[in-house]
């Protein structure tokens, strides 16, 4: 069964579970759960992605409805009649901007897009900083994969020029990443010849000979990428050496990283970047409502769940949680975090 076919099952069941939950406004404490059921929203991404069913996952987790028993084992889920969904979304620059104009109540994003909201820099440049954005726990990491055509002639990321590349939407987090990405390797990015998202998907395009390469972050393996490589369509270069270096001096949320042999078929170790991917959230949300959320993504009792969701789930881990946070920590996950000595209290 493919993620798009589990993930769109997974949401017709959960659906049927949140029928009926009433939206009131995230600002409650646990001593006002009884007054009605509390709705949180998770923005994640495409489908196609990991964001959605890794979101899903969560979602179905920390959910604490009346009579589901499972809840009935402290902290195994949220506070008594939170109701969480995941919801489609852009991707990360669009949920950062939901999150911060009190759209929807979270979101997952990758640090990199996290730390340029909350400066005001690229994509943001032009609206300026995203003020109210807090974070509640790091997840997973996401490797940079640059998918290039098989039977193409480029082997380093300086073949991109004058290629046929598509980079990212319009003011979206991955349009500014790999830019940064040219820009170490020396690749003026108006060099390549840029092909937009809205031509198509980049992994059919490339099937149909219509694109040369594109790049995209995603835990691995990504069913997309998998496919074209297993067909013989695609294969992945690495971004690696002084190049690599410079982008990591550029972007301090970007770590060297490695997609292992075992991701895809017949394709080897790659060496790449990756970002952390994080769960972000509004500075209005309530405190307890926060911590309790908190309290129950890591609760052992839920791991196994959450790490079936896709393979990078099972990087989600407390050790981590708090680590070099790219805006600052909601107060109600930094109380979880200083009891379970994760911060200085």
């Amino acid at each position: 069964m493919s993620q798009r076919v589990a993930a769109l099952i997974a949401l017709f069941g959960f659906a049927v579970l949140v029928v009926g939950a009433l939206v009131t406004g995230g600002n409650l404490g646990l001593a006002d759960a009884s007054a009605g059921r509390i709705s949180f929203q998770i923005a994640t991404g495409s489908t196609e992605g990991i964001y959605f069913p890794v979101g899903q996952a969560m979602a179905g987790l920390i959910s604490h409805p009346p009579g589901v028993g499972r809840c009935e084992t402290a902290t195994v889920c949220g506070p008594s009649n939170v109701i969480l969904s995941a919801r489609t979304s852009g991707g990360a620059a669009e949920n950062l901007r939901a999150v911060n104009q009190g759209l929807v109540d979270s979101g997952l994003a990758q640090g990199d897009v996290i730390a340029a909201a909350v400066a005001g820099d690229g994509a943001f440049h032009k609206n300026g900083k995203l003020e109210h954005l807090r974070v509640v726990a790091a997840l997973f990491n996401e490797e940079a994969q640059l998918v290039v055509a098989a039977d193409s002639k480029i082997r380093t990321v300086q073949d991109l020029r004058g290629k046929r590349v598509m980079l990212g939407a319009d003011n979206s987090g991955a349009l500014e990443r790999a830019r940064k990405i040219l820009t170490a390797f020396h690749v003026p990015w108006w060099r390549v010849r840029s092909v937009s998202p809205d031509d198509g998907a980049p992994a059919q395009l490339l099937r149909d000979g219509k694109l040369d390469a594109y790049f995209i972050v995603s835990g691995v393996p990504l069913e997309s990428v998998h496919a074209l490589i297993r067909d013989g369509k695609a294969r992945l270069l690495p971004i690696d050496g002084e190049g690599r270096d410079r982008l990591i001096r550029m972007v301090p949320q970007l770590v060297p990283a490695v997609i292992p042999a075992s991701a895809y078929p017949e394709q080897g170790a790659v060496e790449t970047v990756a970002a952390r991917a994080w769960w972000v959230t509004r500075d209005s949300e309530s405190d307890a409502l926060i911590y309790g959320i908190s309290r129950a993504l890591f609760n052992p009792a839920n791991r196994g769940q959450l790490a079936a969701s896709h393979p990078a789930a099972r990087d989600i881990s407390l050790a981590y949680a708090a680590d070099n946070p790219p805006a600052p920590i909601h107060p109600g996950a930094a109380r979880f975090y200083r009891e379970m000595g994760k911060l200085p209290r």
